[in-house]
This record gives C-alpha cells, sequence and structure tokens, in this order.
C-alpha cells in the first residue's frame, strides 16, 4: 500500500492552551506607605524618651536608696550605741537592786535570829529547856548566816546558791516553792488589806 502523504504526517496535535501570562503586578507603593514611616519615627522616639525616662527613674531611685541606706546606717550606729547605753544602765541598776536585797534579807535574818534568841527564856519556861537550846541553836545559825551574807559578796552568794543547788537540787525546789507560796500569800493579804 502506498502511503500517501496524508497518511504519512503525524495526526496534528492538539493544541494546547497557551498558557496565560501573568497579569503585571503594579509596583506602586500603597498611599498609606508614606503617612506610616512618620508615625513609626514618632512611636520610635516616644519608646526612647520612655526608656530615657526608666533609666533616669532608675537611677533617681537608686541615688534616693543609697541616701536612705546611709540614713539607715547612721541611725543604726545610734541604736545599737543608746542599747549599750541602756544595758549598761540596767546591769548598773540591777547591781545596786541586788545589793539593797542582800542587805535587807541579811537583816532580815539577823533580826529574826534576835527575836529568837530573846524569846528563848520564855519557851524554856513553857516548853523546857531542851527547845529553849533548840531555839538558842536556831538563833546563833540565824545570826552566823546574817554575818555571812553581810561579808560575802554578790559574786560569792551567786557562786554558793549555784553549789548548793547542785549539791541538792531537791532541797533547793523544796525552799524555792515555800518562798514563792510566803511571797504570793504576802502578796494576797496585802492587796485584801487595800
Amino acid at each position: 500500500m502506498a502511503k500517501t502523504p496524508a497518511s504519512t504526517t503525524k495526526p496534528a496535535a492538539a493544541k494546547k492552551p497557551a498558557a496565560k501570562k501573568p497579569a503585571a503586578r503594579k509596583t506602586a507603593a500603597p498611599k498609606a506607605a508614606p503617612a506610616a514611616t512618620p508615625a513609626k519615627a514618632k512611636f520610635a522616639k516616644a519608646i526612647e524618651e520612655a526608656r530615657a525616662g526608666a533609666v533616669a527613674l532608675g537611677a533617681e531611685a537608686q541615688a534616693k536608696a543609697g541616701a536612705y541606706r546611709e540614713q539607715l546606717s547612721a541611725r543604726s550606729g545610734d541604736w545599737v550605741e543608746e542599747a549599750k547605753n541602756l544595758a549598761g544602765q540596767a546591769k548598773d541598776r540591777a547591781s545596786e537592786l541586788a545589793h539593797e536585797g542582800k542587805i535587807k534579807t541579811s537583816d532580815a535574818i539577823a533580826s529574826l535570829g534576835k527575836i529568837v534568841a530573846d524569846n528563848a527564856g520564855t519557851i524554856d519556861e513553857k516548853l523546857g529547856a531542851r527547845y529553849g537550846d533548840y531555839a538558842r541553836t536556831a538563833a546563833r545559825t540565824m545570826q552566823e548566816t546574817a554575818a555571812k551574807i553581810e561579808s560575802k559578796d554578790l559574786g560569792e552568794l551567786g557562786n554558793d546558791a549555784k553549789e548548793f543547788v547542785r549539791k541538792s537540787p531537791g532541797l533547793a525546789i523544796g525552799i524555792a516553792a515555800a518562798a514563792g507560796f510566803l511571797i504570793s500569800r504576802l502578796i494576797k493579804g496585802g492587796s485584801a488589806e487595800d
């Protein structure tokens, strides 16, 4: 078979639609852009002013804090000195009161011993010589104790009291309880009479 030129030719290809060219974009800047630049500049300027203000406030706060710290330091030194003075005065006053208490205690024990010694004769007559001797011995012991208290300073008395408590803690507690009871009775009796 003979080929005809029409048959030998390739069938015509279907034409593809031509690709559309993209529409050209307009590169013109929007009208708002020139207005945004001054706004950005104003905003940046405001931020810079705020930063500068914050730095200034920080510096001012540090200066005030330093001044307050110096004042507090000066005052705390004064307070410490005043506290030391008051502590010294309190110590002196406590020492004076302890000395007065020692003298009053010594005088009270000596007076009680004298009263017991003066009444020893009456005790002999009413209860017998044996009880009179007990009274004389007690009076002598009280007067010796008063003399010991009078002759010792407060430090020695404190050491003696510590030693007594170490040797006889039960007796020390009993004496403290009895003394507390007597003092409370005296206070209650004094307030009831008022």
